[in-house]
């Protein structure tokens, strides 16, 4: 714990030194001013200013959007729009003026406060990098170390950029932080070409060695990699051999043998994370209450038999079909919470408060005005009693068992999936899983959803899959151009320069 805290302090060290205005809102200064400008000129300073940058991975809240991607609403966004996760409405709750019904039926607007929740953590993201950039680039250090300094930025930046490229497409590139323009779009190809190149030219400079919690050259690869599998998707030309020697760039890393490490309370102590948002809520670190979003209002006595758990919301849950999907023998299947929920202090099954059981089921029988009990739980990250509404967790990003999966179905989409085997099989064994005779795009498929349940990558892996816009449960075809969501409205309102996407 004690190497956590250390951690979380440096990286928000930055937070309290700089401060910036935001990118986010594209008609305001950009950029005005960087305040405490006599701080920042030594390389210790520095050191704790680039911190800053980090924090900004945690998102924020104001009262505007709800930006935070372990829950409300970045996280939600991709979930509830993908075929693995949903937020019914129950009675008079969660309804929220439709988001929710909107993102499940596919039928969102520009003016779903959750899309402007994505939006905005990646702008807000942005501004700050582009603002301690600036700060680095006026410091006493030397253009090589300040080089050297600017390459981790530059990849968190690319990360932000990649977030968006894969949301929304066509965006804003806004890399001056005294640039006071109101910026105009660029297209999906060039971001794509912005990322990679960023990526190219910082890797050889970033840390080679395993640091946790920081952007290194692994972390760049995996990156790239992402980058690279959809490049098909994003710029209609495959890269499926840039994927590959992306991968193989990745070292340092193995599958720890129990899936659930990689979900501990301690997750820092995991050989597999290669990228993660670290969280310590004694270092005051907020937005981790994703478990107070999922369970259900008496769920806590399930966990203590004083019931010493943080409140319930009993919103989002497995769509039907997912949990049913896992052969029984899948020890990942554990990621979801189904049955009946027994009260620690009486040893019987809890009664809601309308005196019916809590059991979860996978059904939901009316998704707009579902039961209470309906829908399996969220059940990933490790739940402990005595826990704070802030988790301490860290927020799993990139971990080696993606990079295994990427080169597996880059094989098969490149017509040789026998090589795919090596990859996929420690990944099988672990689920305690056979892997079958015959690899297929399909299985992969499947596959994606069973090792990265519930992580927030299975929108990207429905669209590059195609199932994205075929029907499933409470959801029609969905027309090609909803593979990126429309520019929020009010980003448009605010900024004569921005044009919304095609069709929206």
């Amino acid at each position: 714990m004690k190497s956590k805290i250390y951690l979380i302090i440096i990286l928000t060290l930055g937070v309290i030194i700089t401060s910036v205005t935001s990118c986010t809102d594209l008609d305001e200064e950009l950029f005005s001013q960087v305040e405490s400008k006599d701080y920042g000129k030594t390389a210790d300073e520095i050191e704790t200013i680039v911190g800053g940058a980090y924090s900004s991975l945690r998102g924020f809240s104001d009262d505007i959007s709800i930006s935070y991607p372990t829950c409300e609403y970045v996280f939600f966004l991709s979930e509830c729009t993908s075929d693995e996760a949903c937020i019914p409405t129950r009675g008079t709750d969660w309804y929220d003026g439709g988001r929710y019904q909107e993102a499940q039926k596919h039928t969102w607007t520009a003016d779903n406060a959750m899309i402007l929740s994505a939006w905005r953590y990646c702008f807000q993201g942005l501004a700050k990098v582009n603002a301690i950039i600036y700060q680095v680039n006026q410091s006493e250090l030397t253009e090589d170390e300040k080089f050297v300094i600017n390459a981790e930025l530059r990849g968190i930046r690319a990360y932000y950029y990649y977030l968006l490229l894969d949301m929304f497409g066509d965006v804003p590139v806004v890399t001056d932080f005294e640039d006071k323009e109101l910026p105009a779009k660029s297209s999906r190809q060039e971001v794509f070409d912005f990322v990679e190149s960023e990526l190219l030219e910082i890797r050889d400079v970033l840390p080679s060695e395993v640091i946790y919690g920081r952007f290194t050259q692994n972390v760049a690869n995996t990156l790239l990699a992402r980058l690279y599998l959809n490049a098909e998707v994003y710029t209609g030309n495959p890269r499926w051999q840039d994927c590959i020697d992306a991968c193989e760039k990745v070292s340092g890393y193995s599958l720890e043998p129990d899936y659930f490490t990689n979900f501990l309370t301690e997750n820092q102590v995991s050989r597999e994370v290669i990228f993660a948002i670290p969280y310590d809520s004694e270092a005051g670190t907020v937005g981790n209450y994703l478990h107070s979003m999922t369970f259900h209002y008496k769920q806590p006595y399930a966990f203590s038999p004083t019931g010493d758990y943080p409140w319930c919301g009993n919103g989002i849950c497995g769509q039907p079909g997912v949990y049913s999907s896992f052969d029984d023998a899948d020890r990942r299947k554990d990621a979801m919470l189904e049955g009946e929920q027994i009260n620690l202090a009486t040893g019987s099954v809890i009664n809601m408060d309308n005196g019916e059981p809590l059991i979860y089921t996978e059904e939901i029988e009316n998704f707009e005005n579902a039961k209470q009990n309906e829908g399996v739980r969220l059940f990933k990250y490790e739940v402990k009693a005595g826990e704070s509404w802030e988790r301490d967790h860290d927020w799993v990003v990139m971990r080696y068992a993606e990079v295994l999966m990427m080169q597996a179905e880059c094989y098969v989409r490149m017509g040789t999936p026998d090589l795919a085997r090596p990859f996929i099989e420690p990944i099988r064994e672990r689920a305690g899983m056979d892997t079958p005779e015959t690899i297929t795009l399909d299985f992969l498929n499947d596959e994606w959803l069973r090792e990265f349940i519930f992580e927030g990558h299975r929108r990207t892996h429905n669209i590059r899959f195609g199932d994205f816009f075929e029907p499933w449960w409470e959801k029609g075809e969905t027309p090609r151009y909803r593979e990126v969501f429309p520019i929020p409205q009010s980003e448009l309102d605010k900024n004569k320069n921005l044009v919304q996407n095609p069709n929206y």
